[in-house]
């Protein structure tokens, strides 16, 4: 039996492997919990079988699940792919708000984690746009969003933090907040905000603070509830941009602090 869900963040259906768009009716197993297209549902006459497109996908984890065990606890695939990108992308026109193609987003993304101790090199990658929707989707793909943790099981960000009209106390709450985020969640949140900050730097990218938060917001920036409805995603979206707009404001003395060394010591040998 089916039940018909809405999909409320993207998901990749395991019968063609394309995303499922957000508020889209998809089918789901309810015995293997297996999601696809209603249009895919020929192709997939026993949805309990497994297929050996799904088992292709690792089952997606906490961020401190694909860390490594010393730190800074950044995970291989963040700093691969935002070396490939500080090498070689940061003359491309819109980084990380034009999409690669799904295909290969999703075979590197299953290679990178599948890889190991010797991971393949992002330089046979040619479109960059590639590179960097491998990154998005990995942080999409977590249990549960980068700004989130044991500290707070709903959301971590308050909108409170982000609503304080002095800039410093705002700062100041902002920093105490990350400070308490677990310490994979807070070393890889420092690290990509001084990649994100470098990407808005570049005049070439066109990609400056705001365009950036949008992006981000969503990906990296918990709900206000456990599970959310469409209308409450849609309301939470605009503070989600803010929190990330306002954590890009913060000093990268600040962020530098929790990846402590030279960014030398994070690129894969």
């Amino acid at each position: 039996s089916h039940s018909p869900p809405q999909v409320i963040r993207p998901e990749p259906c395991c019968v063609c492997g394309s995303r499922i768009r957000f508020g889209k009716t998809a089918i789901k197993c309810c015995q293997c919990q297996l999601l696809l297209h209603t249009k895919c549902r020929e192709q997939c006459p026993s949805l309990c079988t497994p297929r050996p497109h799904h088992h292709a996908w690792p089952p997606e984890g906490v961020l401190a699940d694909f860390a490594p065990s010393t730190p800074p606890l950044v995970p291989t695939l963040v700093v691969q792919c935002v070396t490939e990108v500080e090498t070689r992308g940061l003359t491309e026109t819109g980084l990380y708000r034009v999409p690669g193609t799904e295909q290969l987003v999703r075979e590197w993304k299953r290679k990178l984690l599948r890889a190991g101790g010797a991971p393949p090199a992002l330089s046979s990658v040619t479109d960059i746009h590639v590179v960097c929707g491998v990154l998005k989707d990995f942080l999409r793909g977590l249990k549960e969003p980068l700004g989130e943790g044991t500290v707070s099981p709903l959301t971590l960000f308050p909108g409170a933090a982000t609503d304080i009209p002095d800039a410093a106390a705002r700062d100041t709450a902002l920093r105490h907040v990350v400070s308490k985020l677990p310490p994979a969640n807070r070393d890889t949140l420092a690290f990509l905000m001084l990649h994100l900050l470098k990407v808005s730097h570049s005049p070439d990218c066109k990609m400056d603070v705001l365009n950036l938060s949008r992006v981000f917001g969503p990906t990296l920036v918990g709900h206000s509830s456990a599970n959310p409805t469409p209308l409450a995603i849609m309301e939470d979206t605009p503070r989600q941009c803010k929190v990330v707009a306002c954590l890009l404001s913060l000093p990268p003395n600040f962020w530098r602090g929790f990846v402590k060394t030279e960014q030398e010591n994070l690129v894969p040998v």
